[in-house]
């Protein structure tokens, strides 16, 4: 697996336009070979911003690049200039494989396989 993540830098005082932009939005992850599941996540709050976090599970890293060259990916960030929520700086990605993998009942799944 893969996990695909963004952090943002929210103004405070944007935090319920960020929220409401993502939760409009139409996903089209769904659309895409090797997606897996979708969060947006909400962090703690510093004196200049409220962190959030997307994070994208993969299949693995092969699709996501494709998710990135994608027709629904060019869709999905075809507004993304138009909003009106203020950032500290632009999302800052970070992409991680998945090395260890444990279920809900403790069962160690191999990545490596």
């Amino acid at each position: 697996m893969f996990i695909a993540m963004n952090r943002f830098r929210v103004v405070p005082g944007h935090e319920e336009a960020f929220e409401a932009m993502w939760a409009n939005r139409k996903g089209r992850l769904a659309e895409v070979p090797g997606y897996v599941e979708f969060h947006m996540l909400k962090g703690p709050k510093a004196e200049d911003h409220t962190l959030y976090a997307s994070h994208a599970v993969w299949q693995n890293e092969e699709y996501f690049k494709d998710w990135t060259k994608s027709d629904q990916f060019r869709a999905a960030h075809a507004r993304a200039g138009e909003s009106k929520v203020q950032y500290l700086s632009g999302p800052h990605f970070e992409g991680f494989e998945v090395i260890i993998h444990e279920d809900r009942d403790g069962k160690r799944i191999d990545e490596a396989a």
